[in-house]
């Protein structure tokens, strides 16, 4: 009967120790997981900022021209506010015969 207890005990210690055995393992992973990402994300959030940053400026340049375009606009055109422009020269006109009647 001693020997039934001691192989029990022995089958619930192995089932126990692997369970912690296991947890420990996930523990030690997580903490070497945790400690590479950790001296990667200053890298990271700099190159989260750049990108921001390349966002933000190309979204401000395409703001500002649209802003010019739109200013341009509303502006109206130069037609108004130009001088007179050159006058065309005088064709010399062609002159009726009697026998050539205009239009026929």
């Amino acid at each position: 009967m001693e020997q039934a207890v001691i192989a029990a005990l022995l089958l619930v210690g192995l089932v126990i120790g692997a369970g912690v055995g296991a947890s420990y393992a996930r523990a030690q992973r997580g903490w070497k997981d945790y400690k590479t990402i950790r001296t990667t994300v200053p890298g990271a959030r700099r190159t989260a900022w750049m990108a921001t940053r390349a966002v933000i400026t190309k979204i401000g340049v395409i703001a500002l021209l649209l802003f010019g375009a739109a200013a341009y606009a509303a502006a109206g055109s130069d037609h108004e506010r130009a001088g007179p422009g050159p006058t065309p020269t005088p064709t010399p006109t062609v002159t009726a015969t009697p026998g050539h009647r205009a239009g026929r």
